[in-house]
């Protein structure tokens, strides 16, 4: 039973609701597609899955992009509605044709839409005969096949098996008495052996074999293969060869000089840390609090690679209907229209490390906001393709939501408790540097900051933080390895607040998405502890793969949770970005997939390297 038809603007304003049906929906389903699907780009989709407490609703879409108008479709996911998507398109077709901007309500479209739904029903019954129709035929005609099969067989099953049985002994016998008094037997036995033989002895002479022996080609193949690898290597002006020198490997010569003090910073440290210089002396001002200055090139020169991009068995129309289409404008726009161009987007996105699954949704999302549009005059194709692949660009890497750590980090001290970030990752992404990249960030606003080391598993991770802190002159809590992370990330937060520290910073040990038992410690280190944000540290090396990443802990973070709202991903840390070029395609891959803002970007080897990710310049990295 359908629950709910609505028709309303982009801009959000509601044109018309199905009365009739008057159910009132659990939870808030129009919303949740409005945010995870129309303004994340993923309207290319077929359907989108509702879970609520209690609810559990299939969603369906339309547009008409020419006029702006969404139409959704609600029922029950349990129920398997065949009529929903041909309902949608003649409600589409019809409210089109009644729609006018400057009108708000449409009650005279209740009794079109009940006859709508009574025909799209009865197309839908009259579908479900016929394949069950269908279906019948097919099964009665199979099973007579297999009954007229089975019984032809079993006839000549019966007779063959009478005629051996009587002729068995017979041919026994007459094969042995052939065998015993002509010593062979009509070439059965004796002469296939003495063929065999000469077959070999032939093969051997004349360099041919005849059938059923063995091909001795192969073997002199193999015999002139093998001589040649066998012969001594002889040179033209000496008979013997001479033997050959051995090569040993001459051993490397270190330099004797010590090593720099410099470079040694754990042992230059004191125990209380009284011979330590500030490193914010040393490395200047983090470049989180530099502006980026993005300068826009002109956009013609791109326009004109996307139409090079496109594959020349792809242009179906000349040059002349191309040019004369964008002077005179093109009705409405056809998927075939849109293809050779979106194809040519595809290959640039996965040419910048997108991933391919990302970019196939990519242009899906961005074929159907364009399908049905009136071209403007003097416009080409690509570049009306490119624009609106930008702005889709820009809304997927723009933030929903305002994510500043500092307003944050002093709103929670005003409430007496310390903010806490949780680094997760998989294993030598660079979570511990980054971290130390974020403590020294916060400090040079003002901020106390505390270290905790929870990678318990790991040799050398507790060293590793404490070097970072002696360095940063930060507190850091640990409690040695083979301990339970989350009762370590539980006292830390303790002793921060005791001692009044502004932030707590908790390192916990690199996984791989497909590592049950530590996913498990994780989510219960979540869990038990709460933290203000969690933070996944991905390298932007990584392509296909960062959409495994993201899902799978995204996934196993919800699915080992005791809570029924468990915690997610709250945003990612980039980390290695000065080492891609233009590939960038990394960043847009895990937005996409977990919808988490890319919140620190880690770019050098310093604490001062880590910036904030600069959308326009990803956005024209990418189309570029």
């Amino acid at each position: 039973m359908l629950e709910q038809l609505l028709i309303f603007t982009r801009g959000g304003l509601i044109l018309w609701t199905c009365k009739e049906l008057g159910n009132a929906l659990k939870g808030s389903p129009i919303d949740t597609l409005i945010r995870s699907c129309l303004l994340e780009e993923r309207s290319g989709a077929a359907s989108y899955n509702y879970d609520a407490p209690g609810a559990a609703y299939t969603l369906k879409w339309t547009f008409h992009n020419e006029l702006g108008l969404v139409f959704v479709a609600v029922y029950q996911r349990i129920l398997h509605l065949l009529y929903v998507d041909d309902l949608l398109a003649m409600v589409k077709h019809e409210f089109s044709q009644i729609y006018d901007p400057k009108r708000m309500a449409y009650s005279d479209f209740d009794e079109t839409f009940r006859q709508l739904k009574k025909e799209a029903e009865a197309r839908a019954e009259d579908l479900k005969r016929s394949k069950q129709v269908v279906g019948k035929s097919l099964n009665n005609s199979k099973k007579q096949g297999y009954m007229q099969k089975a019984g032809f067989e079993g006839v000549t099953n019966k007779k063959s098996s009478e005629s051996n049985s009587s002729n068995d002994s017979e041919d026994g016998d007459n094969r042995k008495g052939r065998k015993l008094e002509n010593g062979h037997s009509n070439g059965n036995y004796v002469h296939n052996e003495e063929s065999k033989f000469n077959g070999r002895a032939n093969g051997i002479e004349n360099g041919s074999s005849n059938a059923g022996a063995f091909d001795v080609n192969k073997l002199q193949k193999l015999r002139a293969k093998g001589g040649k690898k066998t012969e001594p290597a002889v040179s033209k002006g000496s008979s013997k060869a001479e033997p050959k020198k051995k090569i040993t490997k001459k051993n490397r010569v270190w330099d004797d000089s010590p090593p720099q003090a410099k470079l040694d910073f754990t042992d230059s440290v004191g125990e209380n840390g009284d011979n330590i210089e500030v490193v914010a002396a040393d490395h200047g001002e983090s470049m989180m609090d530099k502006e980026e200055i993005f300068s826009s090139e002109s956009e013609g020169e791109e326009d004109e690679e996307v139409g090079k991009d496109s594959k020349p068995e792809t242009k179906k129309k000349g040059w002349f209907s191309s040019m004369f289409q964008s002077i005179a404008g093109k009705a409405n726009l056809e998927k075939s229209d849109l293809e050779p161009a979106l194809r040519a987007l595809k290959d640039r996105l996965m040419t910048k490390n997108v991933a391919e699954e990302i970019a196939e949704k990519l242009c899906e999302s961005v074929a159907a906001s364009l399908e049905g549009k009136k071209l403007a005059s003097f416009t080409r194709i690509s570049s009306t393709v490119q624009a609106a692949m930008e702005e889709a660009l820009v809304r997927i890497l723009t933030p929903r939501r305002s994510i500043d750590i500092l307003r944050d980090v002093h709103a929670a001290k005003e409430q007496g408790k310390p903010y806490v970030v949780v680094f997760v990752g998989v294993n030598g992404v660079g979570k511990s540097t980054n971290l130390a990249k974020v403590a020294y960030w916060l400090l040079q606003h003002q901020v106390g900051v505390m270290m905790a080391a929870c990678d318990t598993f790991r040799s050398g991770a507790v060293e590793q933080l404490r070097t970072h802190a002696r360095r940063l002159q930060v507190p850091i809590f640990e409690k040695g390895y083979e301990k339970d992370p989350a009762i370590v990330a539980k006292e830390a937060i303790q002793e921060a607040t005791h001692n009044g520290s502004d932030v707590v910073l908790v390192d916990t040990a690199g996984r791989m998405q497909d590592n049950e038992p530590l996913m498990r410690a994780l989510s219960k280190l979540i869990y038990l502890n709460n933290p203000d944000l969690v933070l996944f540290v991905g390298e932007a090396l990584v392509g296909n793969d960062a959409v495994d990443q993201l899902s799978k802990f995204n996934q196993k973070l919800a699915d080992l949770s005791p809570s029924p709202n468990p915690r997610l991903i709250d945003g990612i840390l980039l980390t290695k970005f000065d080492t891609i070029d233009d590939k960038v395609g990394a960043a847009l891959s895990m937005v996409y997939i977990s919808g988490a803002p890319v919140m620190f970007v880690g770019c050098g080897q310093s604490y001062t390297d880590l910036k904030k990710l600069n959308v326009k310049s990803i956005v024209k990295t990418l189309l570029k």
